[in-house]
Formats: C-alpha cells, structure tokens, sequence
C-alpha cells in the first residue's frame, strides 16, 4: 500500500513523499488518519535542523525508533479511525477512532500498545491536544503548587497556556506568565493568569522583578519554564526567591546563551527539577498510573475545550508552509494541525 508521509529532508526543508506501508501483522492496527498536530516548540526545533543527527528520536514510542539524520520523519499527535486490524482477536478495535503518538501521515500502521481509544465524546480536534495535556499535567505535579503560592510560567505556547489554564484552578497568591507574542499574553490571561509580560522589553522585567522582591517579597516560589529559551531559564533564576523551585520542561536543543548560575542561584539555593512526559516523579507512580494520568488528561482537555486553542489548517501537501509558519513565531499563530481526506 502507498501512503504519503511528511518527511524532514534538510534544515528548514519539508516535503510530502510516497512511501510503502506493509500490511497490519499481530498486534497491529492500520490508521485512516484524520488529522494531525504540529508541536510548534519541538517540531520548529527539529525544523531548524538544531537537533544532533544523532540523538535518538523516543525509543519509547515504536513509531519513533530512529534518529534525526536525514531524511526522516517526526510528529506525535494524530487522529483517526482504525481501517483493519493484524488480526482477528483485535477486530474491536475497527472503526475506532484513536490517538497514536506517530509521525505526519495519510495512514499509518501502529502498534495497538502505542495507540488510545478516544472517548466518544471528544471531538478528533481535541483529542490531538491529548500528549500536550499530558505534559502540562506533569508539570504541574513537578510544580507541586501550594496554595498562597507564586508561580510564573514562561512559554505561553500550547503546553505554557495548558499549563497556565490548570493553575488558574489553584489557590494560588499570584499567577504570571511570560511570552513575547502578544496574541499568547492574550490567551494567557483569558485563561486565568492574573499577569503577562513580554520578557524580551526590560523595563517590564524590571518592573516585575521589583515588585516580586519589593519590602520583603522574596520573588517568585516557583517557575515554570517551557519556552524553550535558555535566556528564559536564566530570568526564570533571576525572580526566584530563596529555597525556590525552577522546573523546567523545555528542550533547548543546540542553543548558544550561557545559562546563569552564579551568585543569585547559589545564594538562593534554588532548586532546577527536570520534567518530562516519558515517566513521572517517582514519589507519584505507585498512585499515579499511566492510565490514571491519561484519565486525568481526559478530563482537562474537556475542562478547557483545548481545539479552541488550534489556530491554522493545512493539508499535508503544503507543509512545508506550515513549518514555516510555526518557525516564524508570527502573531496569530498558536496551533497548526494537519487535516487529512
């Protein structure tokens, strides 16, 4: 079977190419994809070509086995209906709609373990939302918020404002957020944040820096740091207070800025947590199953209606003026995603 599939050929270069796909086997399930999601922080990164060659894509996922040497494919967010299965213990799953963490594609043969049932009452466009939710929700259990608490979050991106939209539930003293687009300072605050500033205009990080430690404030407890800029990791250590928390869910790629450590980190003994989707902090597994997380996921993409959150369509064939956009980081540009027929 000849499928079309969107592969990376060269920094900044994207086509669609025909390629074969084999039929199901034991285990497998063939996907009618109907649509798909750009990771606009990841994938522009990967656009870039600023990812080593070399580096494993997720020798978690079975679809994402190889490197970033080119030419390849990458994505992990679709949609769409199970067309056949591999075999006849698995016929439950035709007709089903699934998410499946796979890359750009018309159709795709994925191995159930790697594929979800979507809810019925989710519509395909909220469902593309479901691995970005899920890393918000892991960001906030790394942020472990507290009420009366601090917080900002900078990257205000789909998993900065997913991230953002569960925070505005807690308690919290303070929530501010940081983007230099102002469409998603826009959104940020729609979404509950009481404050958001551009970081890249230094009288406005001044100005919050003297507010944050102003008579006796000790800055920020927490940040939250996913916009991908080392520079935005060094100002997120820069408004933390003493015995603070940095979490960082960013992937900086080959980034060239220095990142701070000097006497501020030192003499705040500041605290700078990894987070990640892949596993969850230790202390939480033996309560927080996978299943239970997704579950959790479920229910918070429902909560906030995550599609109004998509700002562009394209078919596949033209993506390469997708990755443009997305790489561009004009204003107005939020969520791409592939639509298929």
């Amino acid at each position: 079977m000849r499928v079309k599939a969107i592969y990376h050929v060269a920094p900044r270069t994207v086509a669609e190419q025909e390629v074969d796909l084999p039929a199901p086997r034991n285990g497998e399930l063939l996907i009618k994809a109907l649509c798909s999601a750009i990771s606009p922080g990841t994938e522009s990164l990967i656009f870039r070509g600023e990812v080593p060659s070399d580096q494993p894509q997720d020798i978690s996922i079975g679809s994402l086995q190889g490197s970033f040497s080119y030419p390849f494919r990458y994505g992990y967010a679709l949609v769409g209906e199970v067309a056949a299965v591999g075999s006849d213990e698995d016929r439950e799953w035709l007709g089903r709609r699934v998410f499946a963490y796979h890359p750009h594609q018309n159709y795709a043969v994925v191995d159930k373990k790697d594929c979800l049932i979507v809810p019925e009452d989710i519509p395909a466009e909220r469902a593309l939302f479901l691995a970005n939710m899920e890393s918000a929700l892991n960001l906030v259990f790394d942020t472990a918020p507290l009420p009366g608490e601090r917080i900002m979050v900078f990257g205000q991106g789909i998993v900065g404002l997913l991230v953002t939209a569960i925070l505005a539930r807690f308690p919290l003293e303070e929530l501010i957020t940081a983007d230099p687009v102002a469409m998603r300072r826009q959104k940020s605050v729609e979404l509950g944040a009481a404050l958001s500033i551009n970081p890249e205009v230094k009288r406005e990080f001044a100005a919050l820096k003297d507010c944050l430690f102003y008579e006796g404030l000790d800055g920020l407890d927490a940040a939250i740091e996913v916009s991908g800029n080392l520079a935005a990791l060094n100002q997120a250590i820069e408004l933390t207070g003493f015995a603070g928390r940095v979490i960082i869910g960013s992937w900086y790629g080959q980034s060239e800025v220095p990142l701070d450590l000097g006497s501020h980190f030192h003499r705040q003994r500041i605290r700078l947590i990894s987070s990640q989707v892949s596993t969850i902090d230790p202390r939480l597994s033996g309560r927080w199953t996978k299943k239970r997380r997704l579950d959790l996921a479920w229910q918070w993409l429902t909560e906030i209606r995550a599609e109004r959150l998509i700002t562009h369509h394209f078919s596949p064939s033209a993506c390469q003026d997708a990755f443009e956009l997305i790489d561009s980081k004009r204003a107005g540009v939020l969520q791409p995603v592939f639509e298929y027929t």
